[in-house]
């Protein structure tokens, strides 16, 4: 489960990729079959971006303003080309990890 959720792919065979897009999940794996549709991660990943990276970035931010003082242009500058990018690989991988939970504990949802 590990290697899929990491490389982004299908939870069943583990071959197929498990994104359309950046976050859009497939309706159906392309290898398998498998119907991805009644998998939804919800608000699940988006909580993770916002609890992991936020508490990483304002910890950081903090060291780095009181090691270095650099000026406030700086910290506009710096922070959002680090915490965007780290923000959607997180999310990313938290909606991966939910998609592989679902499928692995079979939850169905009714329609």
């Amino acid at each position: 489960m590990v290697p899929a959720v990491l490389l982004g792919r299908c939870p069943r065979c583990g071959s197929g990729p498990l994104f359309s897009g950046l976050l859009t999940v497939r309706d159906t794996c392309p290898e398998c079959g498998l119907d991805l549709r009644a998998h939804d991660a919800g608000d699940g990943p988006a909580m993770a971006g916002i609890f992991i990276v936020g508490a990483l970035a304002v910890i950081a931010a903090l060291v780095v303003d009181a090691k270095y003082q650099p000026p406030l242009w700086l910290h506009a500058v710096l922070w959002p080309v680090i915490v965007l990018p780290l923000a959607l690989l997180v999310m990313r991988l938290a909606k991966a990890l939910l998609v592989a939970l679902q499928y692995r504990h079979r939850l169905r949802i009714s329609a």
